[in-house]
């Protein structure tokens, strides 16, 4: 964003340095908004709509109030206060900077443990598709085996059915 004070000549010597292509015809791409900032009007220009433009004189607003409510602030010379809200709004953009650096730091220890997690799972989800798959060939395995051993069974009551019947015909039904 550029900052002028009104009436400086801003408004009507714009620079198009800011053009772009826009299906053939050119556009300014810089919006302007005035402002005031500290009992001032301004004109406040960049590539942010006019909604920001405003916020950002109220912030400097805001700080400049908030210094002003310091006591002794308004007895400093005007070079000294200038100079103190200079100092904090620089402090509030680099602990605001220092805020983001941890955050994005902190969404990509998330992301990688996300990804870490992720594969967790994928591996847990494959070793449980394995464990499923075997004892569904266990369960198949103890089927064919039970079938197996009814079978004998089955034989077995049989071979005990001639046998007996052997017996009784050899004994002449007699025992």
């Amino acid at each position: 964003a550029c900052l002028s004070p009104s009436g400086a000549g801003l408004m009507e010597d714009k620079e198009y340095i800011g053009m772009k292509n826009n299906g053939g015809r050119f556009m300014d791409t810089k919006n302007y908004a005035e402002v005031l900032i500290d009992g001032k009007i301004y004109t406040l220009g960049g590539t942010e709509d006019e909604h920001y433009l405003q916020r950002v004189a109220s912030y400097i607003n805001e700080k400049t109030a908030q210094l002003k409510r310091q006591e002794g602030f308004t007895r400093q010379s005007e070079e000294y206060q200038t100079v103190m809200i200079f100092i904090n709004i620089a402090d509030d953009y680099f602990k605001a900077t220092n805020r983001a650096a941890v955050s994005e730091r902190q969404r990509d220890d998330m992301e990688r443990e996300s990804y870490g997690l992720k594969h967790e799972l994928v591996t847990t989800q494959m070793r449980l598709e394995d464990a499923v798959r075997n004892l569904d060939e266990k369960k198949a395995e103890l089927d064919r085996v039970k079938r197996e051993l009814e079978k004998v069974h089955e034989e077995n009551l049989r071979l005990k059915a001639v046998q007996a019947a052997m017996t009784t015909g050899r004994d002449g039904g007699l025992r």
